[in-house]
């Protein structure tokens, strides 16, 4: 597979760069590995860079560090949903990764699903719940119920029965004032990382325990990768449609990755895309890219010199 990459928005590595991580979300720790991973491949490719763990003062910190570019490896609230995004296009400084309304609409669950109905992707089917009301009675008990906010696999159940059902409701309810209640669709897991508006290969994830969910995402060991995936051709080809259409339609750029099951009839079904993926040597966008004899440190150059702004006014 040939990639036709964006052209850099700038020739050199000379720019200040700040890398971005860590944060105040439930992903922190994830982001703080992804962060000093990116930090070092670009200080390996000679870019005058600095890393930034995120809290209150980001916009003093910026005009101490006398940044022109920000590479966000944040996952989560404040970093992943428009907010940092928004301070950047203030403070007009170029950044990598989706624009505002991009990052905001995808870092919904619900929202994302609502704006690509009618986009030709599988979408399981689903109901929104409102903590308070009464439990939701036509809910099937072996759903899938989802924080529409979380991100790695923080705030999902599998429930296979009514207790399982009700326990996660209950959990869920603590953690926002929405939940999203989703078809289970079995079937083996997969993800499709999108790059400047195209499809990488697709990877395949196989848990041991059979739910990918934090610990197999994060134990070494607990999961195996496979890329490309062993998959019919029409089913990867779709998956990859679907993934670059989900990217067009939200209107994301950078890189983000898309997720599905594949059910047993070949058919790939939508979960959720994340733009702002995990960033190490060994998370699953860079392993898609690595397939396409894209490096760890190539892929993080490139995001960096094509940062941007997305607001003109």
């Amino acid at each position: 597979m040939a990639l036709s990459l964006h052209p850099p928005q700038r020739d050199t590595a000379s720019a200040r760069i700040a890398v971005l991580m860590g944060g105040p979300s439930t992903e922190r720790e994830v982001s703080l590995k992804s962060g000093k991973a990116v930090l070092q491949a670009l200080l390996d490719r000679g870019w005058d860079a600095v890393g930034i763990d995120v809290g209150p003062d980001l916009a003093e910190r910026l005009h101490a560090e006398r940044a022109e570019v920000a590479w966000i490896a944040l996952h989560g609230a404040i970093g992943e949903d428009g907010c940092v995004q928004g301070l950047l296009e203030v403070l007009r400084i170029p950044y990598t990764g989706s624009p505002v309304r991009g990052s905001a609409v995808a870092m919904d669950k619900i929202a994302t699903k609502r704006a690509l109905a009618g986009q030709g992707l599988n979408l399981p089917a689903d109901m929104v719940w409102i903590p308070g009301e009464p439990y939701p009675e036509h809910a099937a008990p072996d759903c899938v119920v989802k924080v529409p906010q979380g991100g790695s696999t923080i705030g999902t159940w599998v429930c296979r029965n009514s207790a399982e059902f009700e326990a996660a409701l209950v959990q869920a309810e603590a953690m926002g004032d929405r939940v999203l209640l989703e078809q289970f669709v079995a079937g083996e897991e997969i993800t499709v990382a999108v790059l400047d508006g195209q499809p990488l290969p697709v990877v395949a994830i196989r848990p041991d325990s059979g739910f990918f969910d934090f610990e197999a995402k994060y134990t070494k060991g607990r999961t195996q990768y496979l890329v490309p995936a062993p998959l019919p051709e029409e089913t990867a080809r779709t998956a990859q449609e679907h993934a670059r259409r989900a990217y067009e339609t939200l209107g994301l750029a950078g890189v983000a990755r898309a997720d599905f099951i594949v059910d047993g009839d070949g058919r790939p079904w939508f979960l959720e895309v994340n733009t702002s993926p995990g960033f190490t040597a060994t998370s699953l966008s860079p392993m898609a890219a690595g397939a396409v004899g894209l490096s760890f440190e190539d892929l993080v150059d490139h995001l960096a010199r094509t940062a941007r702004l997305h607001v003109h006014p």
